[in-house]
């Protein structure tokens, strides 16, 4: 197992939005299906808040579709858009603060061949550089929505065992037409499989970061 002694607790997760979004660069998403382990290391995310944020499906308050959000943080929260694709978000914040990170795009780093067939592609970089892709290069459906991130041994995030210094880039979110003020997407710079180009969206760099521990913007298929 890759990264099983590294999971990523409860006090990860239920924390203020942003950090949660900005520290789950680098990490690694671990799905197990049958005897196969996929694992993607994640490059690009984007915050969803609640009331301060009209992008969020939270926005209006709680719904069926939407409760997760206002449970405590570190539960997936996998919904259907556009009658295409699932998209994976990370709830964040404490019991009864709705918010979610949505994981926008994954550097494949094993279970290749298998993300490859769920994908019918074999081109590495387009494997899993957008939500929508993602999600289908990992099996990840509406049957993962609720899942304790923090005790699945199906689905979790957990550390890499090796540091990492990058910088990370702070951007418009992508596919939303309100609270497109707010630069909450984040990605590592320079990395090439993160789904969209800084020219595509007029991104500028936020800080140098250093992993000190070893949605409605979900449109990209």
């Amino acid at each position: 197992m890759t990264c099983s002694k590294f999971v990523l607790p409860r006090s990860f997760y239920t924390r203020d939005t942003l950090t949660v979004a900005r520290e789950l660069l680098a990490k690694h998403l671990v799905r197990h299906v049958g005897e196969s382990e996929l694992v993607g290391r994640i490059v690009e995310v984007e915050a969803y808040g609640g009331a301060d944020d009209p992008a969020s499906h939270a926005y209006r308050g709680m719904t069926s579709r939407n409760q997760v959000m206002f449970g405590k943080g570190g539960f997936s929260y996998v919904y259907f858009t556009y009658g295409k694709h699932y998209c994976f978000n990370v709830t964040t914040e404490k019991e009864g603060v709705p918010g979610a990170v949505l994981l926008r795009a994954l550097q494949p780093v094993s279970g290749i061949e298998m993300m490859q067939k769920n994908r019918e592609r074999k081109g590495l970089r387009d494997l899993t550089n957008g939500p929508g892709k993602l999600t289908q290069a990992m099996s990840i459906t509406k049957e993962q929505n609720g899942f304790d991130l923090t005790r699945s041994r199906e689905l979790f995030v957990c550390k890499p065992r090796v540091k990492e210094d990058f910088e990370v880039v702070s951007a418009r979110r992508v596919g939303i037409r309100v609270g497109v003020e707010k630069p909450w997407r984040f990605y590592i710079k320079n990395d090439r499989f993160v789904s969209r180009s800084p020219r595509e969206v007029g991104d500028v760099d936020e800080d140098h970061h250093r992993d000190m521990q070893s949605s409605v913007g979900c449109e990209d298929g």
